[in-house]
């Protein structure tokens, strides 16, 4: 079985292959919207493990070994420069208990907005929407909805789920600042986690007609040693009449959240 250490050394023998490709793809000048900038409108989606953990990981069984196969853990490549999180000591050992208590703890389990960069990558397509000075990213997922101000200086009122976005363009590269998100999301289901100071840049960088590179830079100084970076293609969803379906999840999350508190029936007189 392939641990971590030999697929993390596969990926980096396998990254520096596609020069070719990597060169085609600088190469690629995206449409234009009425204004001049790169036109990113449509519904992606990313097509990899990452919402399962980040990093390189083998397939295991699930935290349910009663579901069997249904929902054991695929294998992936993982999308972290370099294989591994940066976790200062003591957040790496708050990373196990996560993950040892996920069940319990993550909260895509309750169907809580997941944050960014995760909302990304979650297997849920999403929408971008495009206009001069805004850019609205509609995520099919719990019907999460970000606003990305292009005057690059608007200020958060507060913390959010979702937190705070400002943008600017870079060439044909859209570049997101995002700040102000609480710390209540993770950003898989492997227990990786961040605190109140996550700040994300994110970069979309049109490569083809149907393919955005995705890049987020990461960094809070409360968790990490040091900024890290995650990259990954988003896929245009280019089939007939493509669009967004309603997944309003909360109702499936009431029992998990709320079975607790329901109200238990009197007991009858015995006989």
């Amino acid at each position: 079985m392939l641990n971590r250490l030999h697929i993390v050394t596969i990926i980096a023998a396998a990254a520096a292959v596609p020069v070719g490709a990597q060169a085609q793809g600088q190469a690629y000048r995206a449409p234009r919207t009425a204004d001049g900038k790169p036109n990113l409108n449509g519904i992606w989606e990313a097509l990899n493990t990452a919402n399962w953990d980040l990093r390189p990981h083998a397939a295991s069984m699930g935290a349910v070994p009663q579901l069997g196969a249904e929902f054991s853990i695929p294998p992936g490549i993982g999308v972290v420069e370099g294989g591994e999180i940066p976790y200062l000591p003591a957040a790496a050992q708050q990373q196990k208990e996560n993950f040892a208590n996920r069940l319990k703890l993550d909260p895509e389990i309750k169907c809580y907005l997941p944050g960014v960069p995760r909302a990304t990558y979650m297997p849920y397509p999403f929408q971008i929407v495009q206009s001069q000075q805004f850019i609205m990213l509609v995520y099919e997922y719990a019907g999460g909805v970000r606003t990305v101000y292009m005057d690059g200086k608007s200020k958060a009122p507060a913390d959010s789920w979702m937190g705070w976005s400002n943008g600017h363009w870079e060439g044909d590269t859209l570049v997101v600042d995002v700040t102000s998100q609480n710390d209540q999301t993770w950003f898989d289901r492997a227990g990786d986690f961040h605190s109140d100071a996550l700040h994300v840049v994110e970069r979309y960088t049109p490569r083809s007609p149907e393919v955005l590179m995705y890049e987020a830079t990461i960094e809070d100084a409360k968790t990490f040693s040091r900024p890290w970076k995650i990259s990954m293609p988003l896929y245009r969803h280019v089939e007939p009449n493509a669009q967004l379906l309603e997944y309003k999840c909360p109702e499936f999350a009431e029992e998990v959240l709320y079975g607790n508190l329901r109200k238990k029936p009197a007991a009858g007189p015995s006989k």
